[in-house]
């Protein structure tokens, strides 16, 4: 079956980067729009950056200039690029794709979250 698998998370200080991975397995025929949520302790679940299949990017307002989604559609990789970090991006980071399987309808599915960290 497919699954997507977030690395790359962890703590770090305000001002400091960090780079998460997400990389999808199982059978599948294709990924196509890909995306990087996250979900603050008591908050909604919210799209922090979106990237098509052709490398067409879209951000929140928050994390504009400060991160950059990037993707391998080769390795079946999307990145997140994570500078300024402040407390604020304390979140579990959820990766999320639309993945068309073999012999199967396109459909969305969910890593299982990576937590960032950040102190002041």
């Amino acid at each position: 079956q497919v699954q997507l698998v977030e690395s790359g998370g962890g703590s770090v200080q305000a001002g400091g980067s960090l780079r998460l991975s997400c990389a999808a397995s199982g059978w599948m025929f294709s990924i196509d729009d890909e995306r990087w949520y996250r979900q603050a302790p008591g908050k909604q679940r919210e799209l922090v950056a979106g990237i098509t299949r052709d490398g067409t990017t879209n951000y929140a307002d928050s994390v504009k200039g400060r991160f950059t989604i990037s993707r391998d559609n080769a390795k079946k990789l999307v990145f997140l690029q994570m500078n300024s970090l402040n407390p604020e991006d304390t979140a579990v980071y959820y990766c999320n794709a639309d993945i068309m399987t073999l012999g199967g309808p396109r459909r969305g599915y969910w890593g299982q979250g990576t937590q960032v960290t950040v102190s002041s």
